[in-house]
């Protein structure tokens, strides 16, 4: 290359140089005859102070690599070993079943028949189960056998056994079976529910869609779930794989233990499985091996959790414990002392920090027991000791709506009325105590609170309402959040309602 082709290449290399550094923003500094930072990010007064940025944040644990214990190289080992105490349970249904002439409406002749019964024919339905004892007790939902008329039960290696209902509670959805084998059968041991941890491995083991012993692995996902199945909802949270027809199966540790019964579904994710507890199970297996029902443990009051601002108003340190919105007349609790707004922190030696946890501890509690209840009043600790009765079934009673009429506080959002005699028998309200809430703006603060037509105001400021004008007189003596005492069919609850502005 010729000196004058040189000196043009070099200055086209400080031509695209200078272009780099304006496009860049790259800041090039000579000290003592060297290249001292190319700042390609623009860090300005860091850079001008020589300082770096501090990170804000935690670099690395420290600790050593975590390694699953127990890490299974496979299932199939636990899966062989535990296959025996799982069973296919197929059930049968009557259901009736249209007639001839139902199958042509609109036929324009019909030759006149005989009177004829109506015929009913079988539907089958699958389910899962799992043997706990060597002479033939089974575990399975109650929903997989109610209102059967047949339940047939199928070994592994394709026995099959016709069963009966030994006993069954809807509660829990639990329910056992039995079984008359000629010799002794393989039995599943029962694990220990409380003991387990999220993150452990659990097989599954049942019957998905008529795919018999299928099995599928994962992990539990997390414990004392509630899905809004009923009031003693405690379940485990798992991924391993559960599908209609596994309802009943059981939930398996790496011991080969059963540590659940595997029950509900998400239906929008294969991933999201529920069983009941274990433990749960062995607390009312003899309750209907003995008697084929479950006694559960009775107080005789109604609860609710604690809000923040329900906590604020009853000027409560904390928000744990069951606050009692009310005390059933003659029940055991009342018998006790115990009285609406009190707070329920400590039942028969059990710490109670949501309010969720005392149908549970109270139900398995022995009818007839005398036990330590702490509640909080007022502030301070107070020890009752009821005699625990037992529960029986009620069903509750539904408010009818009511006209609107122009009385109340529309700084609350609601508007009431009296509550007359006739008004009271209407709503099924054993007495007048209150008034009637008529009226609920849909955008108002009372809607937001969850106050709804038909339930009775019986207390404002833990203060007794006696009439509408009371009402009105009480509310107009808060400018902010006040707590009212609404009592809804059977049932009392707290809650706050903000004035509006």
């Amino acid at each position: 290359m010729s000196r004058i082709g040189k000196l043009g290449a070099f200055t086209g290399a400080l031509a695209l140089l200078w272009v780099a550094v304006q496009a860049l923003d790259i800041d090039v500094r000579w000290r003592d005859g060297r290249a001292e930072a190319l700042d390609l990010f623009g860090r300005g007064a860091d850079a001008e102070s020589g300082e770096e940025p501090e990170a804000f944040w935690q670099e690395g644990s420290g600790n050593e690599p975590i390694v699953p214990r127990g890490v299974p190289g496979s299932f199939a080992d636990l899966a062989e070993s535990t296959g025996r105490g799982v069973v296919n349970i197929r059930t049968e249904r009557n259901v009736a079943v249209p007639q001839i002439e139902d199958f042509f409406p609109h036929f324009p002749f019909q030759i006149p028949q005989p009177s004829v019964p109506e015929r009913r024919r079988p539907v089958p339905s699958l389910g899962t189960g799992f043997v706990i004892s060597s002479d033939g007790y089974i575990v399975t939902n109650n929903h997989v056998i109610d209102e059967v008329e047949k339940i047939t039960v199928v070994f592994e290696n394709g026995d099959e056994l016709d069963a009966k209902v030994v006993g069954r509670d809807p509660k829990t959805d639990i329910a056992l079976l039995k079984v008359e084998p000629e010799g002794e059968v393989f039995a599943l041991p029962l694990g220990d529910s409380d003991a387990t941890r999220p993150g452990e491995w659990v097989v599954a083991i049942g019957n998905p869609f008529g795919l018999e012993h299928t099995v599928t692995a994962g992990i539990v996902s997390a414990k004392h779930r509630d899905i809004d199945h009923g009031a003693y909802d405690d379940y485990i949270q798992t991924d391993a794989a559960i599908n209609p027809g596994n309802s009943g199966g059981p939930l398996l540790n790496l011991a080969g233990e059963v540590i659940g019964i595997n029950t509900a579904i998400n239906p929008r994710a294969n991933t999201i499985g529920f069983a009941v507890p274990i433990n749960m199970a062995k607390e009312i297996l003899p309750q209907l091996r003995a008697s084929g029902r479950v006694t559960r443990g009775w107080l005789g009051v109604v609860i609710q959790g604690v809000s923040p601002e329900i906590a604020e108003q009853l000027e409560l340190d904390e928000t744990q414990g069951a606050l009692i919105s009310k005390v059933v007349k003659n029940g055991p609790a009342a018998d006790a002392g115990i009285e609406q707004g009190d707070v329920i922190r400590e039942f028969d030696g059990k710490s109670i920090d949501d309010f969720d946890d005392l149908p549970r501890v109270v139900a398995s509690t022995p009818v007839g027991k005398k036990v330590e209840v702490t509640v909080i009043r007022n502030g301070k600790r107070v020890e009752l000791r009821p005699r625990i009765g037992e529960l029986e079934e009620e069903a509750t009673a539904v408010p009818a709506s009511l006209d609107p009429r122009d009385r109340g506080s529309d700084a609350f959002g609601l508007r009431v009325q009296d509550l007359t005699d006739d008004l009271a028998e209407q709503l099924g309200l054993p007495e007048t105590r209150g008034v009637v809430v008529s009226e609920v703006d849909p955008a108002g603060p009372a809607a937001e609170a969850g106050i709804r037509r038909g339930d009775v105001i019986i207390e404002v400021a833990r203060r007794e309402i006696r009439d509408a004008k009371m009402l009105e007189d009480v509310l107009e003596g808060f400018s902010g959040r006040v707590l009212m005492l609404i009592r809804r069919g059977e049932g009392q609850l707290y809650l706050t309602v903000e004035r509006t502005g």
